[in-house]
């Protein structure tokens, strides 16, 4: 491809996010945000409608005057599908580029049968979800998809999952290539949920310029981890390995043995599953995270304050990161996020605290707006997003 072109898909690039962001839904509302001229924007937008890749719906209203067509991405042959795989849990949405969900389902799995057994069943579920959606396997163009360890995000592969027997070296694309005509995105599933936590803020904060530009997303459940969303995009590191807090070292717990092999990790001593088996050592009967949050919402005392000890100490790692990476938006997710009460007032009190003032004056600490369709959705947000990158966007306009 020629310098010309690629400058030319950039800029087409830049235009439909700005639309499948609701940042900009009009053609002066999208001169405003480029700086580009209206002519320049007619033409884009124009071979944009021509090729499919948008549209022009009612009128947007307004206070006076003419009121201008809203743009919007196509929604007829261009899908994409999420799905986020738990340890326990399978969610799956059929999509439009604008984000209306087709068809939806979720399942209870359990992830350690393998990946032949649950990529084989994702599988299975998309063919029925395009079925019950009355779309052809053609218009499935991306499929993001949430896994519950360390992904390779250049190759879609795991690599060394903690919690995902005989998935380590998988290369999760490859079970999907030759099925559908459809790039596929593997990423940790924290990524994906903060992903779609950002992308959900962005669109509502739009109209009261509230939407967040750096969000770290902390899921606390069995495990402990951390997604993080700086300017825009999904920051993963040299390796896919950042936002991994569940194994920063606390001090004062150097004899607590964490599953990872190292000592004092904030997951050894602050995930559900290390509650849970706080609780049994003091003859309160808990196998996991579902239970501690049954428990402590039954307003059990003793249950209650594991809880409020974990978040301080959830708190002190957060603490540390608030002061490295200076975000303006905090959010709660997972199943622990349902004790916002007792989690988040420990949480905050241990933030506001020990970081620098100048980190937290405008801090924003809070529970998941989208709860256990995080993932879902940020994966086939994460769909949308290659999509209408450069390269997607060749790929489906053909030459410019």
């Amino acid at each position: 491809m020629n310098t010309a072109a690629a400058r030319r898909l950039a800029s087409l690039s830049e235009l439909a996010c700005l639309v499948a962001d609701g940042t900009a839904t009009t053609r002066s509302a999208i001169v405003s945000a480029t700086g580009l001229s209206r002519a320049a924007i007619a033409q884009r937008v124009d071979l944009l409608i021509e090729r499919g890749l948008l549209v022009e719906t009612e009128p947007a209203v307004t206070d006076r005057g003419r009121p201008p067509l809203t743009l919007d991405l196509a929604s007829h042959e261009l899908l994409v599908a999420g799905v986020d795989l738990g340890a326990s849990h399978s969610r799956i949405a059929v999509m439009t580029l604008g984000g209306h969900v087709l068809a939806e389902s979720a399942q209870q799995i359990d992830i350690n049968d393998g990946p032949d057994k649950v990529l084989g069943n994702v599988r299975a579920e998309l063919d029925a979800l395009l079925a019950q959606a009355e779309r052809p396997t053609g218009h499935l163009r991306a499929i993001g998809i949430g896994v519950p360890g360390p992904v390779e995000w250049s190759t879609g592969t795991v690599v060394r999952p903690p919690i995902m027997q005989g998935w380590d070296g998988c290369r999760v694309p490859g079970f999907f290539e030759h099925v559908y005509d459809a790039s596929v995105l593997v990423d940790n599933d924290v990524n994906v949920m903060a992903f779609g936590e950002y992308a959900h803020r962005l669109v509502a904060g739009v109209a009261d310029q509230s939407a967040p530009e750096h969000l770290l997303y902390v899921k606390v459940g069995t495990g402990i981890g951390c997604g993080i969303v700086s300017g825009g995009a999904v920051h993963r590191g040299a390796s896919g390995a950042a936002g991994d807090i569940g194994h920063i070292q606390l001090p004062g717990l150097e004899d607590v043995l964490c599953h990872c092999g190292n000592t004092g990790c904030v997951e050894a001593v602050a995930s559900g599953s290390a509650i849970a088996g706080a609780l049994r050592q003091l003859g309160i009967e808990a196998t996991g995270a579902q239970d501690v949050v049954r428990l402590a919402g039954q307003g059990n005392p003793v249950v209650r304050q594991q809880v409020r000890l974990a978040g301080r100490r959830i708190g002190e790692v957060l603490a540390s990161i608030v002061s490295f990476h200076n975000p303006d938006t905090i959010v709660v997710g997972g199943i622990f996020a349902q004790l916002h009460e007792d989690l988040l007032a420990d949480i905050r009190g241990v933030i506001y605290r020990r970081a620098l003032p100048l980190a937290t004056r405008t801090l924003a600490i809070e529970t998941s707006a989208l709860g256990e369709r995080a993932g879902v959705l940020g994966a086939a947000k994460l769909a949308v997003r290659h999509l209408l990158s450069s390269a997607g966007i060749g790929a489906i306009i053909g030459d410019v």
